[in-house]
């Protein structure tokens, strides 16, 4: 069983109790996720099984897709609707405002990260500090918004958007900020992922879900391993290099082929109709080689 599930992962649990349940509801245990979901958010949370596991670096660094809710007025410890409150504020704020507001984050930005988060400070993760009244420093790091649009205002309160991001993008932090851009408060009052790269919310499935199935029905919800990487490019090796790939001998290409790729960066490896794995093209004495990285077959 090599691949990746589209997870829908739900209220009140983390996305490493997620990988528990899944291992338990499968039988293996070569299960990770490619990047953490709050335990109160709900939504895409890919796993890659088996084999599937090499490859979760590569969708560390896909983009992600939100629909959340922001309520302002009140800002919490957490930057969530599951925090101790603050501060209250009563600033009344129109909606040309918040339009304004919501503009000015999109495109690259820095972000504080919130004492409530797994970041590790000299060992220790971020959270366990701020639950004993501890706040550390932090540095600010730069994320990428690529899109952030509103979908509803009510009452000037609380706002509906999505938002398309880099990896790293606290969306908590992003309400907590869009709070103070206004003058007033904010919080992350509800959050879910719809999107993780190609990964989206309407092909996710439910751990009940995945529980009913039988054998053929559930390898019918295994994405192929190279599907998960459809971001990277593809390269063909001819046939008769088929076992010299797999045991891992470099393959020399045409210059003119090796040109139409950056060097060193990974690709999708293909040979005889079959994904080999991920491999690069490198330049060794002024020769083009195919070397495979991850054989994953």
């Amino acid at each position: 069983m090599n691949g990746i599930i589209n997870l829908f992962k739900p209220k009140g649990i983390t996305s490493h109790e997620a990988v528990k349940k899944m291992r338990k509801t499968l039988g293996i245990k070569k299960i990770g996720h490619t990047g953490t979901l709050d335990p109160n958010a709900t939504g895409v949370l890919p796993l890659c099984i088996g084999k599937g596991t090499r490859i979760s670096e590569y969708l560390l660094d896909v983009e992600k897709e939100y629909v959340g809710e922001l309520t302002l007025g009140i800002a919490t410890d957490t930057q969530d609707a599951y925090g101790r409150i603050l501060k209250y504020s009563s600033k009344k704020v129109d909606e040309e405002s918040i339009r304004l507001a919501f503009e000015s984050f999109k495109g690259e930005i820095e972000q504080i990260p919130p004492m409530y988060s797994a970041l590790k400070h000299k060992g220790k993760k971020l959270y366990e500090l701020a639950r004993k009244g501890q706040t550390i420093e932090r540095p600010p790091r730069k994320v990428n918004i690529y899109d952030l649009k509103i979908d509803k205002i009510l009452n000037n309160k609380k706002i509906i958007f999505h938002v398309k991001c880099s990896k790293g993008t606290y969306i908590r932090t992003l309400c907590d900020d869009i709070g103070q851009f206004l003058g007033t408060y904010g919080y992350l009052s509800y959050l879910m992922r719809i999107g993780v790269g190609d990964f989206i919310i309407n092909d996710s499935v439910s751990i009940d879900y995945i529980k009913r199935l039988d054998k053929k029905e559930l390898n019918s919800i295994i994405c192929p391993i190279d599907k998960g990487l459809s971001k990277m490019e593809s390269f063909i090796v001819e046939g008769n290099y088929y076992k010299q790939l797999i045991n891992g001998a470099l393959i020399p290409i045409n210059h003119d082929v090796s040109n139409c790729y950056n060097f060193n960066t990974p690709i999708k490896v293909y040979c005889k109709n079959t994904f080999i794995g991920v491999g690069k093209i490198i330049n060794k004495d002024n020769i083009s080689f195919v070397k495979m990285d991850k054989v994953l077959i």
